[in-house]
């Protein structure tokens, strides 16, 4: 227990890349995962406010999920959760047929 009786409880946050991968894609609708794949990669950028704003949030990156945020290789939380988005788009491309 914390100084004056509260007690103190530690989020569990994901701590490898892989791990909040994971967590994010079950986090996303089928439908947003159809959204994300089909973005091309040069405009992941455009998510820093939506998406990249919920993994900074959602996975502590903000909270001192210091694990995941060296598991990045990133010193910055605005980084890292780009490192993130870009691994969940190609998670997302293993997935979509490609036509020949």
């Amino acid at each position: 227990m914390a100084e004056g009786g509260a007690l103190t409880v530690e989020k569990e946050w994901p701590e490898t890349v892989d791990e909040a991968v994971r967590v994010v894609l079950d986090a996303l609708s089928e439908d947003e995962q159809t959204q994300l794949a089909a973005l091309p990669e040069g405009r992941l950028f455009e998510l820093h406010f939506g998406l990249g704003m919920w993994i900074r949030n959602h996975l502590g990156l903000w909270s001192g999920n210091r694990r995941l945020l060296e598991a990045s290789g990133e010193r910055h939380p605005d980084d890292a959760s780009m490192v993130i988005t870009v691994a969940v788009w190609r998670r997302l491309q293993e997935d979509v047929p490609k036509v020949h």
